[in-house]
């Protein structure tokens, strides 16, 4: 009796065991070797690196401060731009700390220029908290601040910051945007960077 229900359950261990290694091994490695050869960069997270060391991702936005610097969306995640800790604040429309976090960061950036008005992308956080895109009205509301830091012209500046927007996928899938690292690595590397 013991023989019988080891022979009927063998094809269903057999199985399950060549199942396991295909589907928990196999595809996997395969996956991973395609993505290794077809897109290395993606596959291994969109490092950035700068003189033989990583300064970031492309994917995940970065904490800029400076004045010299564009700022990229507020972050809620951790204590700010906290890839361990990725996610949105959980605070509803109706939510008072929400309105006055808002209102806060809406007055902080009125005192760096005087245009009355201010893209979302700049007071309001994105649900990862790492959006490492903003807006190209939100990189042309910096404009002001940045080449005043940097004493460096405007159109210059603009021109930058043009070249920097990204376009929707095939022309419709999503919307323009700017990454907030490569447009400030650019930046860097024009050798605009003096302070006034």
């Amino acid at each position: 009796m013991g023989k019988d229900i080891l022979t009927s359950l063998r094809p269903a261990i057999v199985m399950a065991l060549l199942f396991g290694a295909l589907l928990g091994l196999g595809y996997p490695l395969a996956m991973t070797g395609i993505g290794q050869m077809l897109f290395p960069a993606q596959a291994n997270g969109s490092l950035l690196r700068q003189e033989g060391r990583v300064i970031g991702s492309s994917l995940i936005g970065q904490n800029f401060s400076e004045p010299r610097y564009f700022h990229p969306r507020p972050s809620v995640a951790g204590k700010g731009y906290d890839a361990l800790a990725s996610s949105g604040s959980n605070l509803g429309p109706t939510s008072q700390a929400l309105t006055d976090r808002v209102r806060a960061d809406v007055a902080t950036l009125h005192r760096n220029t005087s245009d009355l008005f201010v893209p979302s992308d700049l007071a309001t956080t994105s649900a990862s908290g790492l959006d490492p895109h903003i807006s190209p009205e939100a990189a042309f509301y910096q404009l002001d601040r940045v080449a005043r830091a940097r004493n460096m012209a405007p159109a210059r500046l603009r021109g930058l910051i043009t070249q920097s927007i990204e376009r929707p996928l095939l022309g419709f899938l999503g919307e323009p945007r700017v990454n907030v690292l490569e447009l400030n690595r650019r930046l860097d590397g024009i050798g605009a960077n003096e302070r006034p």
